[in-house]
C-alpha cells in the first residue's frame, strides 16, 4: 500500500507541477473568474499546505507549521515559487511515507481530522483523492482562462 500511495502522490504532484507550468499567462494563476472562487495559485498553495501538514508534519515529523488562511489569501506568488513548493512537497511526502509501516496504516491516524477517528490508511487515501479533486479544478481553471484573451475581474 505504501508503494501505491507513493506512486499516486508522485504522479499527481507531477501533474500539479505540469498544470502550473502550462498556464500561458502566469498572471492567470490568480484570476477569480465568475463562479470559480479559488484560483489555481491558491489551490496549489492549499495542496502544498495540506500534504505538508498531514503527511510531512504528522507522519514525517518535518516540523512544518501550516498557515491555512494564507493558502487562500495570498496572491501573485511567482510561478517559480509555486513550482519549488510542489517539488519540495513531493520530496517531503515520499520521505515521510518511507517512515510509515504497513502496520501503522491499520492504526488510528495520530490526529483527529474529521468528526471521528480514521486509520492512517483511510486518511492517506483521502489525501490522494483530495489532491486529485483540486488538480481537476486547476486543470479546468487553466483551460477556461487560457482560451480567453483577457481575464475577467476578480
Amino acid at each position: 500500500m505504501i508503494q501505491t500511495l507513493k506512486s499516486l502522490f508522485a504522479r499527481d504532484l507531477g501533474r500539479l507541477r505540469r498544470e502550473i507550468e502550462l498556464y500561458q499567462d502566469e498572471t492567470k494563476l490568480w484570476v477569480v473568474d465568475q463562479e470559480i472562487p479559488n484560483p489555481a495559485g491558491n489551490l496549489c498553495l492549499h495542496l502544498v499546505g495540506n500534504l505538508n501538514t498531514y503527511i510531512g508534519a504528522v507522519l514525517g515529523n518535518s516540523g512544518y507549521v501550516r498557515h491555512r488562511d494564507l493558502e487562500f489569501s495570498l496572491r501573485d506568488v511567482p510561478r517559480s515559487e509555486l513550482l519549488r513548493k510542489v517539488d519540495e512537497t513531493l520530496e517531503v511526502v515520499l520521505r515521510s511515507l518511507d517512515k510509515v509501516s504497513e502496520e501503522q496504516l491499520r492504526e488510528d491516524y495520530p490526529m483527529l481530522v474529521f468528526d471521528e477517528k480514521t486509520t492512517t490508511e483511510f486518511l492517506l487515501t483521502h489525501l490522494t483523492t483530495h489532491l486529485a479533486y483540486h488538480l481537476g479544478q486547476i486543470n479546468y481553471h487553466r483551460r477556461l482562462l487560457d482560451r480567453q484573451p483577457t481575464a475577467t475581474s476578480e
